[in-house]
């Protein structure tokens, strides 16, 4: 008896161990729901770029080196929640809950961002970093689809070096020096080895019952792909 038939029954729900309807259907939700969370994105940044509250918030979050900080952090701590409640088995609402919450988070983080870039750059900047960005996370995903690898051993390397990154960004955030392009240009690198690691993670590892949390994982990856790819247009328009 091999390793696979040994395998199969004691994991039935796993996506790449299920049937192919199974499969086809989790990955439809998937992606469907990750479609859903980009739209979402999209017109709530369009809202919040446009409204009244956008200025204040923008000067709140450069008022002092260590705000941006504070930002930061919670930012890292409503992620965790919404990551664990879109990985709540036993209550679908609090998944979707779970996901709603990530992408406000996003939208909040991304205000000063594209406010920046909405009043300092030019009106294309934007629009070709999100263009660049699902061509990017597209060619990954076909990738990781078409040659079915494993990129688990990438979890222990994107570690480390989101690690680092975090060093160098507080450091410069405490410190007030600019990080410059050629440090968003690693981090886009880095962002595109989480498409890489998570895609096959949701297609060789998640249950057919987690398409809420997968498309949570990989807006998290479009998220910090996309900024870093902004960031080297600003820098280019400026």
């Amino acid at each position: 008896m091999n390793e696979s038939t040994l395998t199969y029954p004691l994991s039935p729900t796993i996506a790449a161990h299920a049937g192919v309807d199974a499969r086809a259907t989790f990955l439809t939700r998937t992606y469907t729901h990750l479609f859903g969370a980009i739209l979402a994105f999209t017109g709530l940044e369009y809202v919040l770029v446009n409204s009244s509250i956008a200025e204040p918030i923008v000067r709140f979050a450069f008022s002092g080196r260590g705000t941006w900080l504070l930002v930061l952090a919670a930012f890292m701590a409503v992620g965790w929640i919404a990551d664990r409640w879109a990985r709540t088995a036993d209550s679908l609402g609090k998944q979707y809950v779970g996901l709603s919450l990530y992408v406000v988070a996003e939208a909040f983080l991304f205000l000063p961002l594209l406010y920046l870039a909405a009043r300092s750059t030019t009106p294309d900047v934007i629009p070709s970093a999100a263009v660049v960005t699902l061509v990017v996370f597209t060619g990954l995903t076909a990738v990781v689809f078409l040659t079915r690898k494993d990129f688990s051993f990438l979890r222990g390397i994107l570690g480390v070096a989101a690690l680092c990154a975090l060093a160098l960004i507080v450091a410069g955030a405490i410190f007030g020096f600019n990080l410059g392009v050629f440090f968003s240009v690693a981090m886009v690198a880095l962002a595109s080895g989480y498409v890489l690691y998570y895609t096959s993670q949701v297609l060789l590892h998640y249950k057919t019952t987690q398409h809420v949390a997968a498309a949570l994982t990989l807006f998290a990856a479009i998220a910090l792909l996309f900024w870093y790819v902004l960031r080297i247009f600003m820098s280019r328009r400026n």
